[in-house]
């Protein structure tokens, strides 16, 4: 594949654009194209001294920063894997991932961790001596993401793309030599490989070490910025900012927000859609498996409103229990595969998992749905979040748009809980807005309103925790065990 060697993106765009051009920046810590190739060299050489080499995976343990794209492409400049792990991993997850991964370094922010795995301090090699070019090799895969799945036990996805990206080819209306804003942490899939996939065509990035709505919006503002992605929880937390305080900043230089990893709420999407344009808000549907993915803007979605959009480059099939291909309308698991490949190169591998890939070329996420007459697809929900009640197939998802809806519910999270009458019953974890008050008399009448009689919860608590990560993700087999 024609591109470039993502090692030498930085020397690339720091002769393009200027070597004291800005490349990255988190908070006032600005990072220009010059600054960013000598630290990744330096680093790279460091690296090579402990061993480090081409087709070797290296984890990186950090939070958002500019020293995550001086390993980052430290890494690939060696033709090594950058393996991304959160920050905040408890002890046993961590060391599980480490034992998947089998990295020939780890760099690590925590202390704590760092000493069980001896890792590297995020500042290592920052200073090495030599700073002399170094010749970039390609890495057989450009990144090594981990996920819990639905299981909760970890795994990594380890991507087939060589560590090379086209240049040639400019989708998802990334800009040429604008700025792009990246709100989401970089241990997540889309956070990550878009972060990097602007800079081939010479885009700086402005990232947020945290999540703040405000914050947010000012940032947009000052940096003139064309390009962003936001996760749901996201979303909603900017429409419930005080329209005064919305008001204050200008948005207009934002050109695509695409929104992706959780459903969204009819509700929400059409604030986004009637607050800065229909053709600006655009959704993706897929995985960090890569195998296939659904797009649409607000302007299709406004005509299919719900759905998550048509195959880009992948076929799409429905089936149900029986693996029968359904007819449009009829609810069953999804499946997709990359357009021409039939049974064979794939995309990925898994380590710590199998997939469920089928003799023919189809794979599941996993997740239930339809499709309409037109081709567009429409999510359910995930089958292991699938509630059997009363013999009723429930959908978290759909129950839990009808609480978000209500204005003073923040976040909602619905599970099944053992029913000794119904084999299991819906349960409600509800996060309240600040300085709401609402009570089951009040949510449940309201959801009355919005779903049929056996959807509405039998039971509601409320938290005051966060019920999502960074990345809108919630995992819904933990809050389940937890209370049984």
């Amino acid at each position: 594949m024609a591109g470039v060697v993502l090692g030498d993106l930085p020397e690339r765009n720091a002769a393009r654009r200027g070597a004291d051009h800005w490349a990255v920046r988190h908070g006032d810590a600005e990072l220009s194209w010059g600054d960013l190739a000598d630290a990744a060299t330096r680093r790279a050489r460091a690296l090579q001294g402990l061993g480090v080499g081409q087709g070797d995976r290296v984890v990186l343990s950090m939070p958002n920063g500019n020293a995550f794209f001086e390993w980052t492409f430290a890494v690939w400049k060696l033709g090594a894997t950058p393996t991304v792990v959160s920050h905040r991993l408890p002890a046993p997850e961590f060391t599980a991932i480490l034992d998947l991964a089998e990295p020939r370094a780890a760099v690590v922010e925590d202390e704590a961790l760092r000493a069980s795995c001896r890792g590297l301090p995020v500042a290592f090699g920052r200073d090495h001596p030599d700073g002399s070019p170094l010749a970039s090799l390609v890495a057989p895969s450009w990144k090594a993401m981990t996920s819990g799945g639905s299981t909760g036990r970890p795994k990594l996805i380890v991507d087939h793309h060589p560590s090379q990206l086209d240049d040639s080819v400019r989708g998802l209306g990334i800009p040429v030599d604008g700025v792009m804003l990246n709100a989401g942490p970089l241990y997540h899939n889309f956070p990550f490989a878009m972060s990097h996939s602007v800079m081939v065509h010479g885009n700086s990035v402005v990232g947020m070490e945290r999540f703040d709505a405000g914050e947010f919006l000012r940032l947009v503002e000052a940096h003139k910025v064309q390009w962003t992605a936001l996760v749901p929880t996201m979303m909603n937390r900017v429409a419930r900012l005080p329209e005064q305080v919305r008001a204050r900043y200008d948005i207009s230089s934002l050109e695509t927000l695409w929104h992706t990893a959780a459903p969204i709420t009819p509700e929400l999407k059409q604030f986004w859609i009637d607050w800065i344009g229909p053709e600006k808000v655009w959704e993706m549907y897929g995985g960090t498996e890569g195998f296939a993915t659904t797009q649409l803007n607000g302007v299709e979605w406004l005509a299919h409103r719900g759905s998550v959009g048509r195959p880009t480059w992948s076929d799409v099939l429905v089936r149900g229990e029986d693996g029968a291909v359904l007819r449009p309308g009829e609810v069953g698991e999804i499946y997709m595969r990359r357009i021409g490949t039939g049974g064979g190169d794939r995309s990925y591998h898994y380590l710590g998992a199998d997939s469920r890939r089928l003799p023919d070329g189809f794979e599941s996420f996993g997740d239930y749905g339809w499709v309409d007459e037109d081709g567009y697809l429409y999510i359910a929900d995930r089958r292991t979040d699938l509630i059997i009640s009363g013999g009723r197939n429930l959908y978290p998802a759909e129950i839990e748009a009808a609480l978000m809806a209500h204005p003073d519910v923040l976040e909602a999270i619905v599970i099944g809980l053992p029913d000794e009458d119904l084999g299991a019953r819906v349960h409600a974890i509800v996060r309240l807005a600040e300085g709401a008050e609402a009570g089951p008399e009040d949510l449940l009448p309201f959801v009355r309103g919005r779903l049929v009689s056996y959807k509405v919860p039998r039971t509601i608590e409320f938290t005051e925790a966060p019920l999502r990560d960074e990345a809108g993700k919630a995992r819904r087999s933990a809050l389940r065990a937890e209370r049984i």
